[in-house]
């Protein structure tokens, strides 16, 4: 058995986005840090997308962006252009950007996270004064999930998807040969850089989502109706990951996905763990709490209004979709931005959730209504609906 146990202020355990922000950071601000990965080395092949203006000031974010889209586009019973620029990360210059510094990068798989120590499974033991798990949310059985399938064409190629436009940030026409009553699921194009298209059937949220031949074949089906070729052997994306996490009994602090700072309603989570990372860092540096740091009592509040949100998602029946969106999407440039990216502001978020539900039409309003009501125990009084 290995007995290294080097310690450190701080040791983050998985080097994705997050704990890679975590590490960087960490050591500008001079902690002595140890990072844990099985693969430091490995690219990141997701796709990851951000709100430019979601993008801490920190990090030079035209640097990152391989894409930048100046005003995307949405499409549920017609089209909506959004006055809000939109970014597709450059993996490698995101891994880039947040270099790992004087850090002490280790290849190892974590067996056992603890607030002080980190063992892994070839016996070696880690010690920190403060110890972040940031190994990202895996899918489980019971928690909502996003999945979604797509293929990378050229800019030519692409011209009867993206037309005269940049992107299609929700395209949700009916031109996919799915049913009305089935789940619905719509099209996401965005460019990559170097005349690169990604075009995506997204299932924005599921219990479970739905499977990866699914959407495949509702790809092809759309694809085909809008007359766009796609090679035999092009590049291809598959997604699968929650957009909920279990309510954790442990005392380990946490960050990014596994944290639960995804967005529930869309799945993202890389730009507001890059924007929460310094106030997680000065709490390490303080030697306060990082959990209470990352999670003060206004953070929380949104959690729990944006959860109320993915119930309403999860229950509202399908032919309903587009025209929760229409409402969402014809809400003021400011309401959309609070629901979308405020972490801390329950007020704003709360006041873009009632607009929605005043321009909802009355049938979305009830299923609205239904998500933001407690289940009711006759014996036992109002309490939150099992998960």
């Amino acid at each position: 058995m290995t007995t290294r146990e080097p310690v450190a202020d701080l040791a983050v355990v998985g080097l994705g986005p997050a704990g890679r922000a975590l590490a960087h950071r960490a050591t500008a601000a001079g902690l002595d840090v140890v990072a844990v990965d099985p693969h430091p080395d490995r690219r990141w092949t997701p796709t990851y997308a951000a709100w430019c203006d979601e993008l801490p000031g920190w990090l030079d974010g035209h640097a990152v962006a391989a894409a930048r889209v100046e005003q995307p586009r949405v499409w549920t019973t017609r089209e909506h252009v959004l006055a809000r620029p939109y970014c597709v990360l450059e993996n490698d210059a995101l891994r880039a950007a947040l270099d790992l510094g004087s850090a002490r990068v280790l290849a190892g798989t974590a067996a056992d996270v603890e607030p002080d120590r980190v063992i892994l499974r070839d016996g070696s033991r880690l010690r920190a004064r403060q110890v972040i798990d940031a190994r990202g949310a895996r899918p489980a059985r019971g928690l909502a999930e996003q999945t979604a399938y797509g293929v990378v064409v050229s800019g030519e190629a692409a011209v009867p998807i993206v037309g005269d436009g940049e992107a299609w940030f929700m395209d949700w026409r009916a031109d996919n040969g799915a049913a009305p009553d089935e789940t619905p699921s719509f099209l996401y194009a965005v460019p990559l850089g170097h005349d690169r298209v990604l075009l995506e059937e997204t299932c924005l949220v599921g219990r479970p989502g739905l499977s990866q031949e699914v959407l495949r074949t509702r790809l092809e089906s759309r694809l085909r109706a809008r007359r766009v070729p796609v090679a035999a052997n092009g590049e291809r994306e598959r997604v699968r990951f929650p957009v909920q996490v279990p309510r954790a009994a442990g005392v380990t602090a946490t960050f990014g996905a596994r944290a639960g700072i995804m967005h529930p309603g869309t799945g993202y989570s890389v730009a507001a763990a890059l924007s929460a990372v310094d106030g997680l860092v000065g709490a390490i540096l303080d030697d306060d709490d990082p959990t209470a740091a990352l999670w003060p009592p206004a953070a929380r509040a949104v959690r729990g209004l944006r959860e109320v949100g993915l119930r309403a998602l999860l229950r509202l029946p399908p032919p309903l979709t587009t025209e929760f969106f229409e409402a969402f999407f014809d809400l003021p440039a400011g309401r959309q931005h609070a629901y979308l990216s405020e972490r801390a502001d329950p007020v704003a978020v709360g006041l873009a959730m009632a607009a929605v539900f005043r321009r909802a039409p009355n049938p979305v309003r009830r299923t609205l209504a239904r998500a933001a009501l407690p289940t009711i125990n006759p014996r036992r009084g109002s309490r939150p609906r099992p998960r």
